[in-house]
């Protein structure tokens, strides 16, 4: 059966409880759900993984290359994860950029991404349904 990776990263383990009013109210297993139920009419499974640290990202990753894809929630890595940017850019799948909150309505810091540049697209602003939405989009790409 294949799997898809659904990738978070710092301070993204308390969704739910982390400033609801801009990350919204669904938890990381919400979510996990969320994607597992757009993916199963396809076969595949999903693997969830948060980490508040980049360098388990990065193994996380790199142990994950036989995956179909990935959805990844950097967090605030995305301004300056150099060594997540290496591995995502050695990153042998499609995979999707994801953000919950509108970066563009947010502090000026938020405004780039060094990952996005390599990310088969991205996705920010929708909340949870963001992911669900980049979920829809690997099943599409599957095949590409």
């Amino acid at each position: 059966m294949s799997e898809i990776l659904l990738l978070n990263g710092p301070n993204l383990g308390i969704l739910g409880r982390r400033e609801p009013e801009i990350y919204g109210s669904e938890t990381l297993a919400d979510i996990q759900r969320a994607v597992t139920e757009e993916v199963a009419g396809r076969g595949w499974t999903v693997v969830s993984k948060q980490h508040d640290c980049e360098g388990e990202m990065v193994r996380t990753v790199q142990d994950h290359y036989d995956a179909v894809g990935a959805v990844v929630n950097p967090g605030a890595l995305m301004i300056a994860g150099w060594s997540l940017r290496d591995a995502l850019a050695n990153y042998p799948r499609p995979w999707i950029e994801v953000h919950l909150s509108n970066l563009w309505a947010r502090e000026g810091f938020r405004h780039q991404s060094i990952l996005g540049s390599l990310a088969s697209g991205v996705i920010f602003g929708l909340g949870a349904d963001g992911y669900r939405l980049a979920a829809r989009a690997l099943v599409g790409m599957d095949g590409r």
